[in-house]
């Protein structure tokens, strides 16, 4: 798979995710806040499946 997350988004992604998952397992936070895995997950593997169906690459380089 070809990466379409970059830089910028890629480090928003895992903050964002790091903190929804910290947030449900330490800080007794809502169930839903699991959903931290998905972003987190994005964000480390730099390719997400939302952007390849709408075409969209952040990462600035040609797939």
């Amino acid at each position: 798979m070809t990466a379409n997350v970059g830089t910028t988004d890629r480090i928003i992604r895992i903050v964002a995710g790091l903190a929804l998952l910290v947030w449900a397992a330490f800080l007794n936070g809502p169930a839903w806040a699991w959903v931290g895995v998905l972003p987190f997950a994005t964000g480390v593997l730099r390719v997400c499946p939302v952007y390849s169906v709408l075409g969209i690459n952040s990462c600035g380089t040609q797939p």
